[in-house]
């Protein structure tokens, strides 16, 4: 994960209707954590995001792809000053791809994959307790300035004044893909992050599908590619160690 520079303590305050948060949008990027860029890739990734390029993001497991785009999007997305208005993560459940047979709206059913965004946002912001954040976060999503979408519901929609995460993309085939990139709108950006060796698709055709897609992209001026490898890793420890011998083995 990249490294941060820590800030005072701010305490989260409490009492605004849901009209004045979507007006007023007390929480901005002043409050985030100074979070700096370790390895050579990431550092082109975060020069490749402040040039205003769309990214495509993709290689190694456990080097912050993921982090480092959310981490910028709400940067803009909390300033005042920029057209963003919201980040829109976009991801395919594939082993739960009918997610529309699960009960409950489209908010219960994507609950089930914002648990490890939550837990990088409050990396993000530097705070007293977990309840100052847990109110945080829930203001963010009070406020719209992040939402969740699964494939299954981003048909039909168009993303205005988004920056729109799609996350591991290496589970989306070809024809996901080319939908959730029709559906930008007016002041939108996109970025990809995935890993296409580690794809949880069954079928080849679906599997060539992230690999498609990429030959497009990679024509676009629009877009920057970084491929991240074995030295980008940043998870420490045991972890890191299984990360890189499991690359090395090929598997």
């Amino acid at each position: 994960m990249p490294a941060r520079k820590k800030k005072m303590a701010t305490s989260v305050g409490a009492g605004m209707t849901t009209k004045n948060l979507k007006r007023k949008k007390p929480y901005n990027s002043d409050m985030m954590v100074d979070i700096q860029p370790i390895t050579d890739n990431q550092k082109k990734a975060f020069e490749s995001y402040k040039e205003g390029k769309n990214l495509f993001l993709y290689g190694a497991a456990g080097t912050g792809k993921t982090f480092i785009t959310l981490y910028n999007a709400f940067k803009e997305v909390l300033d005042p000053v920029t057209p963003y208005k919201k980040v829109v993560l976009v991801r395919s459940l594939v082993s739960t791809r009918e997610i529309g047979f699960l009960p409950g709206d489209h908010e219960d059913k994507s609950f089930l994959y914002q648990i490890p965004y939550k837990n990088m946002v409050k990396y993000m912001f530097e705070l007293p307790t977990d309840n100052d954040f847990e109110m945080l976060w829930g203001n963010l999503k009070t406020q719209e300035s992040v939402t969740f979408w699964s494939t299954s519901f981003i048909r039909g929609t168009t993303l205005d004044d988004s920056i729109v995460i799609v996350d591991e993309s290496q589970n989306l085939n070809f024809h996901e893909l080319d939908s959730i990139m029709t559906r930008c709108g007016e002041n939108c950006k996109i970025h990809f992050c995935g890993d296409a060796a580690q794809t949880d698709l069954i079928k080849t055709n679906e599997k060539n599908g992230i690999l498609d897609f990429q030959k497009i992209i990679s024509r676009m001026p629009e877009f920057d590619l970084v491929e991240f490898g074995i030295e980008d890793i940043v998870r420490s420890g045991l972890v890191k160690s299984y990360l890189i011998s499991k690359i090395e083995l090929g598997m």
